[in-house]
């Protein structure tokens, strides 16, 4: 019983570790963008570099701990977006102005999770292609499963659902990379675009019996 109690405490003060190290490199990236470095986050925490490897492995580790943490905030606030009790339409608006207030609030985490430093190719071949494409696939089999859940698509609704999720963090993403570099309208000016683009669809269909609504 002591040894399994020793485990718990020695976890939590791992996991606790962690989540201060993540915080600092939140602060970097806040900072540096996609040039924040291993050493700059090691040096921002106050240990040296071999102990933040020992945490993380390497800068993609690190990369990955990063994502989940910034997908699953993300995913919470799409959550109460489609779960706002106002009209189908003003739920979608919602949901769209979530993704794009995220990336408007902190483009330099955004910048960091999606776009490469010219200056990262130091870093042992850090790839961030290689990382960014789960995140993506991540959010639009989340939206597949609300969708699914809310509409009745029919038969092969699954599918239709996969294609609609994915299909829609798609284009919210190559939209709002888009419109961040350039800034050519208001972020309510690409929600009300974006929203007609999508509304044809999802206008007619009904939503599933039993279900939350959409």
């Amino acid at each position: 019983m002591e040894s399994t109690k020793h485990n718990g405490r020695q976890q939590s003060a791992t996991e606790r570790r962690r989540r201060e190290l993540l915080e600092a490199a939140e602060r970097i990236v806040l900072r540096d963008g996609p040039d924040a470095s291993m050493n700059a986050i090691a040096a921002e925490a106050g240990i040296t570099k071999p102990i933040l490897y020992r945490h993380f492995g390497d800068k993609g580790g690190l990369y990955r701990a990063l994502a989940v943490r910034h997908t699953d905030a993300l995913l919470d606030n799409l959550r109460i977006a489609l779960d706002a009790p106002v009209l189908r339409r003003d739920r979608v608006e919602a949901t769209l102005d979530a993704y794009l207030l995220a990336i408007e609030t902190r483009p330099q985490v955004y910048r960091f999770l999606m776009h490469p430093s010219e200056a990262g190719a130091s870093e042992s071949g850090f790839d961030v292609g290689r990382h960014s494409a789960p995140l993506l696939r991540r959010l639009g089999e989340e939206l597949a499963k609300v969708i699914t859940d809310r509409l009745d698509l029919g038969p092969g609704g699954e599918l239709t659902a996969r294609v609609w999720g994915h299909g829609i963090v798609g284009m919210m993403h190559g939209a709002g990379d888009w419109w961040l570099r350039e800034r050519p309208c208001s972020r309510e000016q690409l929600v009300q675009q974006l929203t007609d683009l999508l509304w044809g669809q999802l206008a007619a269909v009904e939503d599933r019996a039993g279900g939350p609504g959409f």
